[in-house]
């Protein structure tokens, strides 16, 4: 039976909707738009949707703009109908509706996270419990307790009955086999990094041990080690280190191939830090190339580390490259349209109206508030008094008649000064919502929310002068 679309809607976005929806051709479903009597389709309520709705028709699914806010449970409750929200843009209806089932599942993964707190030595104990618990919040599976060459660690043994007492798995990482005793004595879950000539800390604690080669990039060793680990039946995790660029970082990708091929079914792990730390490119993409290969070659460990300040996301952003790399690969797809949270600096889709598209609704305005949209040919300003573009916003403001109204003049500044570096950059600009960075920077919900509401009410006094 084909399914039956009803997309709700207000005045100015009726006639691009029907424009956009027409054009999709024949579909496996069926659509009536409802305009509820609002000019802008963001700004209708529940009360509004409840007082003015009328289902004459049978409807399988009430679509509504995706940046409306209402309770969708009471209006699905209220009317018999399913309501969902769409996309916050009417260009990106036709990818919403083209994937089957709703929005793609990413609560599944594959890839633990080791998080590493590099300076542990230099840490209290409350200071250390507090960073595991923004690394846990961010993604981190294990806390990894770095300790320093040269620096003491008295409290090292404190520090891992304390986070484990606190639910979080531990690792201890040192060249020290007097601390690595320490912290599998203290019950650290895992033990980096053990190697043929250190494993018997293994044997003689309960700790899982990450095994490296004893001589860098020599994988002989490391099977060395494999194999008496596999003979001494202790569960472990193995890695053939991954080197920074001009200093093995192609040798040692082959490593990791090679690894595979001779060890199919053992746990590997990948030490992203030497790429993402050593390499001045934001670390999201780094990040992503490397998630990708963790997943096409099963490793299902990798360490993370944040000592420069461009990787402050590092842990966040392994953990959306682990959900949308297991995602992609269960579709056998391609990684791309799952999730924007990599996409930080610009975004696939920047400009979701045409510069006719503008055009039209400029037209069609009939008030004195400001609108603001960005194109391929700049920053878009207009209202019924007139309609102008640039790509400095400075060039915009003298233009606009606000220089005796200063709040109007500070909002219009800052709207106008995010939408220059929207448009710059390439990324997607929304009047009165913040640019989003993905997992780069949480959205700030509280500034969003103060500007828009000042902006509204900004507009509102505007309309009535």
């Amino acid at each position: 039976m084909t399914e039956r679309l009803i997309f709700l809607t207000g005045h100015l976005a009726k006639a691009r909707l029907e424009r956009l929806l027409a054009g999709l051709g024949e579909t496996e479903f069926q659509w009536e738009i409802v305009d509820i009597g609002v000019k802008v389709a963001a700004l209708m309520t529940e009360d509004i949707i409840k007082r003015r709705l009328k289902l004459d028709t049978g409807a399988d699914r009430i679509i509504l703009p995706g940046r409306y806010r209402g309770d969708l449970g009471r209006l699905s409750a209220h009317f018999g109908v399913p309501f969902v929200r769409g996309p916050d843009e009417i260009a990106d209806l036709p990818a919403y509706l083209g994937r089957p089932g709703g929005p793609p599942d990413l609560s599944r993964y594959d890839i633990r996270i080791f998080a590493e707190i590099v300076d542990a030595p230099m840490l209290s104990i409350d200071a250390l419990v507090q960073r595991a618990r923004a690394l846990a919040s961010a993604g981190a599976d294990v806390i990894d307790v770095g300790c320093l060459p040269e620096t003491p660690f008295p409290t090292l043994a404190e520090a891992v009955r304390e986070l484990k007492a606190q639910g979080f798995a531990v690792s201890v990482d040192s060249a020290s086999i007097d601390e690595l005793a320490i912290g599998a004595r203290a019950g650290a879950d895992f033990l980096l990094s053990l190697d043929e000539n250190t494993l018997r800390l293994a044997f003689d604690h309960g700790a899982t041990p990450v095994l490296i080669p004893s001589v860098p990039g020599d994988l002989d060793s490391l099977g060395r080690v494999i194999e008496a680990a596999e003979q001494a039946g202790i569960s472990f995790i193995a890695d053939p280190v991954l080197d920074p660029i001009h200093f093995g970082f192609a040798q040692s990708l082959g490593r990791f191939i090679e690894a595979r091929r001779r060890w199919p079914e053992v746990e590997l792990m990948m030490g992203t830090g030497n790429l993402t730390e050593l390499t001045d490119a934001d670390s999201s993409g780094v990040t992503a190339m490397l998630t990708g290969l963790c997943s096409e070659l099963q490793i299902r460990n990798v360490l993370t580390v944040n000592v420069s300040p461009h990787t402050v996301r590092t842990v966040e952003e392994h953990d959306i490259a682990r959900r949308i790399m297991f995602a992609a690969r269960a579709d056998g797809a391609l990684p791309k349209s799952y999730d924007p949270g990599l996409l930080q600096i610009h975004d696939r889709k920047p400009y979701p109206a045409t510069v006719e598209d503008i055009n039209a609704l400029a037209a069609e305005v009939r008030d004195a508030n400001f609108r603001i949209v960005t194109a391929e040919d700049g920053i878009h300003i207009f209202n019924s008094k007139g309609h102008a573009v640039a790509t400095d916003a400075f060039e915009l403001f003298s233009g606009l008649g606000v220089e005796a109204d200063g709040a109007h003049a500070f909002y219009l500044g800052a709207e106008l000064m995010k939408a220059e570096i929207a448009w710059r950059l390439g990324k997607r600009y929304a009047q009165d919502e913040p640019l989003a960075w993905g997992v780069a920077a949480p959205a700030p919900e509280t500034d969003r929310l103060r500007l828009a509401e000042a902006g509204h009410t900004l507009k509102a006094k505007k309309s009535k002068e």
